[in-house]
């Protein structure tokens, strides 16, 4: 599998009056090609100081990073026009358009007014694109610099809380855009602190904390590090009768918030709803007792678990 992002042992420290701050510490990572990459960190864990070592807009103090295959800094002229990127605040013309902010930075590439109009329909700003960019929301000027990101039609992106602004429905939109764009063989690279659009979007994560790389691999491989075991959330009219039921094949059977849950692996649906009948009871709820991705974040980033 090609890695289109590869860094080893990145060290950021930022030089201060009263010290020195380690920004990052000894961070690995590798990035497929291919699908939506969610990198997760609480605040101040190192996710934009490492992604603006990787585009250029900081330099390391050690460590070596690749992106498309390319050393970083050093390479970057050569992978930049494959490369879509938000970066922190956009910066943008508040006192132009959306559509000339666009058409501005699509000259220096050569990109003409199709594409401008394109990519401003594909975040949903088709009919905004000729207001001053000063009357835009957050949320809309999130989506041109999103739109922005866009224009070269790049074959990764790489961005830092583009949900930023969003309300719910903008956050649905960016999450199909984005699923979309990975769809097409691209990348995406996104930082994001909403940990349920991540899990919804995301085909492999990797979580930070302390400047360093916790844990990474496909959401399902990083569910599993939280170390909870699989189980079955069953509803039933008798739970009594249920308890009574299912302890005589899976002893692990106890009464969480309305449920039983059953800790088996949830493939034994069926065997669960097949004792339940057996004993005349029908289950009217049966499904996975999943831990969100929420939880195992919040779990192996506690700084009582987290080695410094």
């Amino acid at each position: 599998m090609t890695n289109v992002i590869e860094i080893e042992g990145l060290g950021k420290t930022y030089r201060r009056r009263r010290g020195t701050t380690v920004a990052v510490e000894g961070l690995d990572l590798a990035v497929p090609e291919g699908g939506v990459f969610g990198f997760l960190g609480p605040n101040g864990s190192g996710k934009t100081t490492t992604i603006r070592c990787l585009v250029g807009l900081a330099r390391p103090t050690r460590g070596a990073l690749r992106l498309l295959g390319r050393p970083v800094p050093e390479g970057l002229g050569e992978v930049m026009r494959r490369t879509g990127a938000i970066v922190e605040t956009p910066a943008l013309f508040p006192t132009m358009t959306g559509r000339e902010n666009l058409a501005l930075l699509g000259a220096i590439d050569r990109i003409g007014p199709r594409r401008v109009g394109k990519v401003l329909g594909m975040v949903g700003l088709g009919d905004r694109g000729d207001d001053l960019v000063k009357k835009y929301s957050l949320g809309m000027r999130q989506r041109l610099a999103l739109a922005a990101a866009m224009l070269k039609e790049p074959d990764i992106l790489i961005l830092d809380e583009p949900g930023n602004g969003l309300d719910p429905a903008g956050m649905r939109e960016v999450r199909g855009l984005l699923r979309g764009l990975a769809s097409q063989g691209r990348t995406v690279f996104v930082s994001s602190h909403i940990l349920a659009e991540i899990e919804q979007t995301c085909d492999r994560v990797a979580i930070l904390a302390n400047g360093r790389c916790i844990a990474q691999g496909t959401v399902d491989e990083v569910m599993a590090k939280g170390g909870h075991q699989a189980s079955v959330l069953v509803r039933l009219d008798d739970m009594a009768a249920g308890v009574d039921a299912l302890r005589r094949t899976f002893p692990a059977v106890e009464r969480v918030d309305g449920y039983l849950r059953v800790n088996v692996d949830p493939t034994r649906s069926v065997d669960i709803n097949r004792t339940l009948v057996a004993a005349g009871l029908w289950a009217t709820e049966l499904r996975p007792d999943r831990s969100s991705l929420e939880d195992i974040f919040l779990e192996l980033t506690n700084p009582a678990e987290v080695a410094p």
